[in-house]
């Protein structure tokens, strides 16, 4: 039962941490540098939904579309104003811009919304209780959010024209560049598509625990974990990652303090580049 138990918080888990590679995978595979500002990216998405579905009282089948479309308006503003004017330069440099952007997005949040924890709502949730299993009601949502989500993206990436062309760009950059694919437009769609995911994820982890400014970074890790595990690049690999990071987290609490769950993630991203630095879907298709 504490393995079942276990496995369940790790899917809930999972998909939050799968929603945020998505966006890292795609970022990396068509801009080529690894955005450190996704995590913060999260964050604010979260705060975004904690004025409608707390402040103002909304529902959060409401809320959660505002946040992801506010946020990926956001991760666009940010290319548009910074990133693309870099794209020609070393990836280092774009590197560090993002850092840049992650400390600001923080200080913003921090700024606006305080330095407290905040809760979506208050009170205690009276769990579901199925075959002597424990699942929240909150969870129950996530888990269906993150599967629609998912399926949008699958539909998203294999039935439309700009979803192919992301994917052949993703798969070799240079190659769809002399297939005469629109690249601006491409990089226009990762965005949005990453900071809508992004968004979702700061929600669900909001949902899922509680809100912080630092909640984002914090799982920023295993996010790249999971994104590296699949082969960074790989977005449905990266599913796949944020799955078993979310699951081998959980379950290495039979063994660890719950305190020590990032360092599993660590472990995991340490033995990857080790033994397999292009991933286990490395060298496969996404189509």
């Amino acid at each position: 039962m504490d393995i079942l138990q276990l496995l369940i918080y790790g899917i809930v888990l999972g998909g939050v941490i799968a929603l945020g590679a998505i966006g890292v995978s795609l970022t990396f595979g068509i801009l080529g540098f690894a955005n450190f500002s996704h995590g913060d990216l999260m964050s604010t998405g979260a705060y975004i939904a904690l004025i409608f579905f707390t402040t103002l009282a909304w529902p959060l089948w409401i809320a959660l579309p505002i946040a992801m479309i506010a946020t990926a308006a956001l991760a666009l503003a940010i290319d548009r104003s910074l990133y693309r004017w870099f794209r020609t330069r070393q990836p280092v440099i774009l590197l560090i811009s993002s850092f840049g952007v992650a400390l600001i997005l923080r200080s913003l949040v921090q700024m606006i919304w305080g330095p407290d924890t905040i809760t979506y709502q208050t009170g205690i949730q009276m769990p579901y209780r199925v075959a002597g299993l424990r699942i929240r009601p909150d969870q129950i949502t996530i888990l269906l959010c993150t599967i629609f989500l998912v399926l949008a993206v699958h539909l998203f990436l294999q039935r439309t024209k700009m979803g192919k062309a992301m994917r052949a760009m993703a798969d070799n950059p240079n190659l769809a560049r002399l297939s005469g694919i629109d690249t601006e437009r491409v990089v226009l769609w990762t965005w949005v598509l990453g900071g809508g995911l992004a968004g979702a994820a700061g929600v669900f982890l909001g949902l899922d625990t509680r809100l912080h400014p630092e909640m984002g970074w914090t799982l920023l890790l295993p996010i790249f974990a999971a994104a590296i595990l699949s082969g960074i690049g790989k977005p449905y690999g990266a599913i796949v990652g944020g799955l078993v990071i979310g699951i081998v987290q959980e379950m290495s609490t039979l063994v660890i303090a719950a305190a020590y769950k990032p360092a599993i993630a660590f472990a995991i991203l340490v033995v990857m580049l080790i033994v397999r630095p292009t991933g286990l879907f490395s060298g496969r298709s996404t189509v």
